[in-house]
């Protein structure tokens, strides 16, 4: 089993952020566009190639974000429309995430195993979440998975902010 650690800034305006481990060496390093169309995020390893890729669908009713890893999109991400809670739908052959979404702590699945579970560490600057890997494999899928759920939440909280003024 693995540990990784992803600690966002909260004034970066970019989006730059990296993912360490258990010994706070950097694994991936996160790039997020800023005043693009669509709105990406780029994962890189180590030595700066790209991973996966989170693309934004534009021009959507309802959120919605494609996961893609190594040229082939693996996972889309949906907001399903709801009148009270935030909820989700993942489209991919085997994968599954149960728990709660909306506090950031929730397990990943395959095929029913637990491959990853995701824990939000409250009470710090920016978002901070750690990610167990049972499956090491599925480590980029599962780094995706948490950063396009985490834009997805960013997103429906400011446009709930801006709905308010």
């Amino acid at each position: 089993m693995r540990r990784l650690y992803i600690k966002q800034k909260i004034f970066s305006i970019a989006g730059k952020f990296t993912v360490k481990d258990q010994d706070e060496k950097d694994v991936f390093y996160v790039e997020g566009s800023w005043m693009k169309i669509p709105k990406t995020f780029s994962i890189m390893n180590k030595e700066m190639n790209e991973v996966a890729l989170i693309t934004k669908k534009t021009f959507s009713f309802l959120p919605t974000f494609f996961v893609e890893t190594e040229g082939q999109e693996l996972v889309t991400i949906k907001k399903q429309f709801t009148f009270f809670k935030s909820n989700y739908s993942i489209d991919a052959v085997g994968i599954e995430v149960t728990g709660n979404w909306w506090d950031m702590n929730f397990d990943v699945l395959q095929n029913g195993e637990v491959i990853g579970t995701v824990d939000k560490h409250w009470f710090t600057w920016g978002d901070s979440y750690q990610i167990q890997i049972m499956k090491e494999e599925m480590e980029t899928l599962i780094v995706a998975l948490v950063i396009a759920i985490d834009c997805a939440k960013a997103d429906q909280a400011a446009a709930s902010s801006a709905a308010t003024m």
